[in-house]
């Protein structure tokens, strides 16, 4: 038994498909609005826009692992994390070079202020 709660919605008359899932749609993004909020608070915490800026070019993700201050056990984590703030836009993917395709972070404008 998973411990989660089947959901059901019957539509009310004078209600159709579309307002309801947008409702739905409305309240998830509220809910996992929380998990962009966390991440960046994560990253600020570990410092991660100011190791990149300082690192003066794109930084792969071993670069950046090397340059946290965590253990080594958490380092699987970080790609992940680097993967929900690339989406929420804290900063952006680029290709270092073509021979091996390794993808590298660079700061986006939203990245460059600092935290007030």
């Amino acid at each position: 038994m998973s411990g989660t709660k089947q959901l059901s919605f019957k539509l009310v008359p004078g209600e159709n498909a579309t307002e309801l899932l947008n409702a739905q749609a409305q309240k998830w993004n509220h809910i996992f609005n929380f998990v962009n909020s966390m991440s960046l608070k994560c990253a600020i915490e570990l410092g991660i826009p100011d190791i990149i800026h300082n690192h003066g070019k794109p930084m792969t993700l071993s670069e950046l692992i090397t340059a946290l201050p965590i253990h080594p056990t958490k380092s699987p984590h970080v790609y992940r994390l680097m993967r929900i703030l690339i989406h929420s836009g804290f900063f952006s993917p680029k290709i270092t070079s073509e021979n091996d395709q390794e993808e590298a972070y660079v700061l986006t404008e939203p990245s460059r202020l600092a935290p007030p």
